[in-house]
């Protein structure tokens, strides 16, 4: 995470969008273990001094990448029911989190340690969730208690991207969801 305060817009943003889309770029290109703060700030035009004030080091800087693919762009799909609804966000999370990309954007991000990386991550997941749970309520249904969908559903999903010790079908998130919704 930045050490400092950004304002929106300015120097500072400027600074912070060159930063974030040269380590983009090379991530594309090349593995991670390459990649420098020299070479990060050489092809984004800043001094690595700045990268260093700003992030602290190459994990936080990295983190801070990640979290920003992956702030949400929209939110949950609105099938018209609550169960179709959360089902329909854990397939596509699983998914997303599970690709190459989502691998390595979670690295990044829990390789980060002294940021809020993972905290700005983990509230990414309880906004979408508390959107459907609203949405639930909104509709009359009972809605479900966030702690416990991260708990019985989010976490397993998460823990087995992690340790690759299971392969993420649609089948088997489709049984956390039913197993969380008692069916």
């Amino acid at each position: 995470m930045a050490r400092e305060m950004l304002r929106q817009g300015g120097r500072s943003a400027r600074i912070q969008e060159a930063v974030h889309r040269t380590v983009q770029e090379l991530l594309k290109n090349m593995d991670r273990g390459e990649i420098t703060v020299p070479m990060i700030a050489d092809k984004s035009g800043v001094t690595p001094s700045t990268i260093y004030r700003r992030w602290g080091d190459l994990s936080e800087l990295l983190a801070d990448v990640a979290v920003d693919r992956m702030r949400p762009v929209a939110d949950p799909e609105d099938t018209g029911a609550m169960t179709s609804d959360f089902e329909a966000f854990i397939l596509q999370y699983a998914e997303e989190m599970s690709s190459r990309v989502g691998r390595a954007l979670l690295a990044d991000v829990l390789g980060s340690l002294e940021g809020n990386a993972p905290v700005k991550c983990c509230q990414y997941t309880y906004h979408h969730l508390e959107t459907l749970r609203e949405r639930a309520s909104a509709r009359g249904e009972t809605p479900f208690d966030l702690g416990e969908a991260v708990d019985f559903v989010v976490a397993p999903i998460v823990y087995h991207i992690l340790f690759g010790d299971r392969e993420l079908t649609p089948d088997y998130c489709r049984a956390l969801v039913a197993r969380f919704f008692g069916k």
